[in-house]
């Protein structure tokens, strides 16, 4: 395992994460607070926001790992 491309990958997804999932936990809030759309509606919101942010940091994932490889002995600069 590349150590050093895997610290790179985790330290990203965490930042990335925090971010994505702030979004859509606020925007779910923020969409039913606009509209009045009561308390249950607006954690509806949150929540499907929240998989739509999960399947975005899927797709990063992929991307991240085909760009720096987990598998692929470290490079010695």
């Amino acid at each position: 395992m590349n150590g050093r491309n895997a610290i790179t990958i985790i330290s990203m997804m965490v930042l990335v994460g925090t971010e994505v999932f702030a979004v859509a936990i606020a925007a779910g809030w923020a969409i039913a607070g606009i509209f009045d759309l009561g308390e249950r509606v607006g954690h509806v919101l949150m929540g499907v926001f929240s998989l739509f942010a999960a399947w975005v940091m899927l797709q990063l994932w992929r991307r991240a790992t085909s760009i720096e490889p987990l598998r692929s002995p470290a490079t010695h600069r």
